[in-house]
């Protein structure tokens, strides 16, 4: 067998970042060596996105340094995946939706049977102090909660403790939306049980996104088990109909976007203005998708993004479409400039 080389056991120099060592030379480190290890894997540009703030109720607080955001193994969210997690933007240094993604967050965590160890209070209260903390005016929170580490077995009983985690990441800016094409997708959609819940088991959401980009499109588009259009891999989806209806599949078999229910209140705007005829939640066949006069894909990631071809069928002109552009444009002046109900100043 090939020689591999063997990782240095000294604490004067870490193994470099990917370093594979010998079974039998596998060093024993001391948490200080193992400290240094994990400053030098930040360092080493292993991470494509910085990591401003980590908040931790097992470490109970804050902490800056991305070498410290780290969760005990033993926590039934990462070997069980019994966990729940939610987002919130940060623009302008205001948290955009936070009440309704943290209602959601809360509802989640009661559907995965996982105790809250605060009160919703004092969530709130614990994530803004870490966007605080984090001293970040563009990018965005995420934060989970966790049936809590104790043990590997598969019953939560052995978790002494749920554990609420957050985590601010900085992104300086939007980026400007862009014209994609997306592919029915192969990967078996979750049940409805599963769907309208934001648990980590993304593994079937990452599946569809990988299926779309090997497929040389943006993701992959889910249908619900009546053939009907479902969602994205981790976005909601809408179309502009030929009669000018702005139409959105039902959301009781899907994950209830924030953002796509925000969309669905500003786009009266444009009804009251003769651009849309009205907005409508229901079912939407393939066939009707894809003979719309626009499709767009609706998130907190990408806002409002152009569907110009699903599968081999081209969406309406081939382009993006004047009613996508309102809806970003909406969406971005709502995360700018709207009411207090959907913007949280932060004190930094």
């Amino acid at each position: 067998m090939e020689s591999v080389a063997a990782a240095p056991t000294g604490s004067d120099n870490a193994a470099a970042t990917g370093t594979i060592a010998h079974a039998n030379e596998v060093p024993v480190l001391s948490f200080s060596e193992v400290a240094e290890r994990l400053d030098t894997f930040h360092a080493s540009g292993a991470r494509n996105q910085n990591y401003m703030a980590m908040y931790s109720s097992i470490f109970g607080g804050i902490t800056t340094n991305p070498s410290a955001m780290v969760i005990p193994i033993d926590d039934h969210m990462v070997h069980r995946g019994h966990g729940v997690f939610d987002t919130a933007a940060i623009m302008d240094g205001h948290l955009y939706e936070l009440e309704q993604h943290l209602d959601r967050f809360l509802k989640s965590a009661s559907m995965a049977k996982i105790p809250l160890p605060f009160n919703r209070s004092t969530i709130r209260s614990i994530l803004i102090q870490t966007v605080s903390a984090s001293n970040c005016t563009q990018g965005s929170l995420r934060y989970w909660l966790s049936a809590g580490p104790g043990d590997f077995q598969l019953s939560s009983s052995g978790c002494t403790n749920p554990a609420l985690y957050a985590v601010v990441i900085e992104s300086p800016s939007l980026q400007v939306p862009s014209c994609c094409r997306v592919v029915t997708s192969s990967i078996p959609i979750k049940s409805p049980q599963f769907a309208v819940m934001k648990s980590v088991n993304y593994l079937p959401n990452a599946l569809t996104k990988v299926e779309g980009e090997e497929n040389g499109a943006f993701t992959g588009i889910w249908l619900d088990d009546e053939g009907f259009v479902a969602e994205g891999s981790n976005m909601n989806v809408g179309f502009v109909t030929k009669n000018k209806e702005l139409l959105m599949p039902r959301f009781d078999k899907i994950l209830s976007g924030c953002t796509a229910r925000r969309v669905l209140t500003l786009a009266e705007h444009l009804v009251a203005h003769g651009k849309l005829s009205r907005v409508i939640s229901r079912n939407v066949s393939v066939e009707e998708g894809k003979m719309a006069d626009e499709m767009m894909l609706i998130g907190s990631g990408i806002l409002v993004k152009p569907v110009v071809q699903w599968d081999d069928k081209i969406i309406g002109s081939g382009q993006e479409g004047p009613i996508a552009q309102a809806l970003y444009d909406l969406i971005l002046e709502d995360m700018r400039s709207g009411p207090p109900s959907v913007r949280i100043p932060i004190p930094y």
